[in-house]
């Protein structure tokens, strides 16, 4: 086992400065090891990190431990605590997402497309890694592992940058997946861990590192991704909040809204697929009470529009910034609409195009949602809380993507290459 990454915490600009410009450099060459590296090796590194992450898990949740007490001390919210913590079952599921990344086909050669030109030339577009990927990501340490498997599986040299309250958490997981590259002859700089709390690296980061990285993957609150789209001088995968609805419409069936709801807001709130807004049907009234009746005795806040406060005393009046909000927390806002394109026109004026869910069992008002509702993920009949890579199948993921440019959704191995074009030829000159 490797020992933990030394921090640089301290020890001046100059030192952040030359320590950066050298992770840089050093997984630029990463990166065309990479690249050329066959598929049976990554997945002897993938096999190698998920059994060195299952090694160590003592020394992970002592470093989570840690980590925890610090923010605990430092006043973090429930849900940033949840977000932080890791426990047994946490750690197994990264050393899972492993594995299943790890039999994942290797996009990297694949030919996309090939044809034959008149004059006998033959183009084949194929897949190749990106390059290097830089990750900036806050309170979740499990994205150490899940970032840098599938830069990895893509080919791609990765340069992490996890958030500094969890920050030995983050240095016990990359140990583990670095004994990995190492166990498969990879070399270590393949995935790299920022060793420093300082804020200026991120900056660096965002500069470009000299030219080291090709993209740029924020995971985190809305000043995060923000800060990354603004000064970011490499390409961003965007992020953005996930303002996500749930809309109930007339002919859902009241037994599936209820389990619906509560599993979409409740069942993890600090995670951005969490429901932050329910949109009830006004021909589904009859519906409203127990939703809401549920949720707050789930311990869930509610903030509604005025048909929502008749419907229940305890409910609190909503603002105008509420229905935009991702709270990230056991708080919901709740109004009534007429119908699906009433649904889709708040969903378009109030949402983040994350992720957006119908229930009814009305086809025709389902295919309507799914096909206008302009949102990475649209799902009916199912929560969103499935805005996930690893339920998608893709092993984990880095992010979702919120843009409309190259990936859109989950990010997982796929979306983390480009192509290029082959051209074989018999002499041919241009005329």
């Amino acid at each position: 086992m490797n020992a933990p990454l030394k921090a640089i915490d301290g020890q001046g600009k100059a030192k952040l400065e030359a320590t950066m410009r050298d992770i840089g450099r050093d997984a630029r060459l990463a990166a065309r090891a990479l690249a050329l590296a066959p598929a049976a090796q990554k997945n002897r590194a993938l096999a190698a990190m998920a059994k060195a992450i299952r090694g160590s898990q003592a020394a992970i949740l002592a470093a989570n431990r840690e980590d925890l007490a610090a923010a605990k001390a430092g006043g973090a919210t429930a849900a940033f605590l949840d977000r932080l913590t890791l426990d047994t079952g946490r750690i197994e599921a990264m050393a899972e997402g492993l594995d299943v990344i790890r039999k994942l086909k290797d996009p990297v050669g694949t030919v996309l497309a090939s044809w034959r030109r008149p004059n006998g030339m033959r183009i084949e577009r194929v897949r190749v890694p990106l390059g290097v990927v830089g990750v900036i990501y806050e309170s979740r340490p499990n994205v150490t592992a899940d970032a840098g498997a599938l830069c990895l599986k893509a080919g791609n040299a990765a340069i992490l940058r996890g958030g500094s309250e969890g920050f030995r958490s983050t240095q016990a997981i990359h140990a583990a997946m670095v004994a990995g590259l190492l166990d498969a002859g990879l070399p270590a700089a393949a995935i790299s861990l920022v060793p420093t709390r300082d804020r200026a690296a991120v900056g660096m980061m965002l500069a470009g590192l000299d030219g080291a990285l090709d993209v740029i993957v924020p995971r985190g609150g809305k000043d995060l991704v923000a800060r990354v789209q603004m000064e970011a001088r490499v390409p961003v995968f965007a992020h953005l909040e996930g303002v996500c609805h749930v809309y109930v419409d007339g002919k859902a069936k009241l037994p599936m809204a209820k389990a619906i709801v509560l599993n979409a807001k409740m069942r993890r709130t600090g995670v951005c697929g969490a429901a932050e807004t329910l949109l009830v049907d006004r021909a589904a009234a009859k519906m409203l009470k127990p939703l809401i009746a549920m949720l707050i005795e789930a311990g869930c806040e509610i903030r509604g529009d005025a048909t929502v406060q008749a419907a229940d005393s305890r409910v609190k009046p909503a603002s105008e910034a509420d229905w935009s909000t991702e709270y990230l927390d056991a708080i919901i806002t709740a109004g009534v609409v007429d119908g699906v394109d009433a649904a889709i026109d708040h969903i378009e004026r109030y949402g983040s195009h994350h992720t957006d869910a119908i229930v009814t069992q009305d086809k025709t008002a389902a295919e309507k949602f799914l096909r206008e509702v302009d949102s990475a993920i649209v799902l009916h009949n199912a929560s969103t809380q499935f805005a996930d890579g690893g339920e998608f199948g893709f092993g984990a993921e880095i992010g979702i993507a919120t843009g409309r440019l190259h990936a859109r959704g989950p990010v997982g191995v796929e979306q983390l290459t480009s192509f290029k074009y082959r051209i074989r030829g018999s002499g041919q000159t241009r005329p």
